[in-house]
């Protein structure tokens, strides 16, 4: 028996992708167009990719059921989604994205068995590592996400905005000292 299954997994997913919306929300859609550098994908770049980062996961695992990774198309696949992060999407339409992202790869995440979390997907010749456990691929999406969402708070920053997890913490910080003040 896993203490981290199918159903733990998609819990996190979840959190991590609410957390990413908020923050979609918090930016005004007059500053998606904003890039940190020239470099870097803009705000509504940057979320659209995020919309599409379970995407390579679900097709390998879910709908093709691979358990090896030879002879899939991955730039064929991602091709697609890449010309998507350009496409001019609205907030809303971004908003809309991330959400349904979420709850499709949430609900099944949620049927995932143990046997199927415990298996391996061996890489093309020449990957390394040569294979990897399904369960380790699933986490990664999480894992993903949450590096884009650090650039994303760090925009935040850079626009002015304080990031919720940070007006979360300062205000049950603030709670906590006035409970702390009230005590004789």
């Amino acid at each position: 028996m896993n203490y981290y299954g199918g159903k733990e997994l998609a819990a996190a997913f979840r959190t991590v992708r609410n957390n990413t919306i908020q923050i979609a929300e918090d930016i005004g859609e007059e500053h998606y167009g904003f890039r940190a550098t020239p470099q870097m994908r803009s705000v509504a770049e940057m979320l659209i990719h995020i919309g599409h980062v379970q995407d390579f996961v679900y097709e390998v695992l879910g709908a093709q059921k691979r358990d090896t990774m030879a002879g899939f198309d991955f730039m064929g696949f991602v091709g697609p989604r890449l010309a998507d992060e350009k496409s001019g999407r609205s907030k809303a339409d971004i908003l809309k994205l991330l959400a349904e992202g979420r709850d499709q790869f949430a609900e099944w995440l949620e049927t995932l068995q143990d046997g199927f979390l415990g298996g391996t997907v061996t890489m093309p010749p020449g990957g390394t590592p040569p294979s990897r456990v399904r369960f380790d691929m699933l986490l990664a999406v999480k894992e993903h996400e949450m590096h884009h969402r650090a650039q994303l708070m760090l925009v935040e920053r850079m626009l002015g905005i304080t990031p919720h997890l940070t007006r979360q913490r300062e205000e049950m910080m603030a709670r906590m000292q006035q409970q702390t003040a009230a005590k004789p």
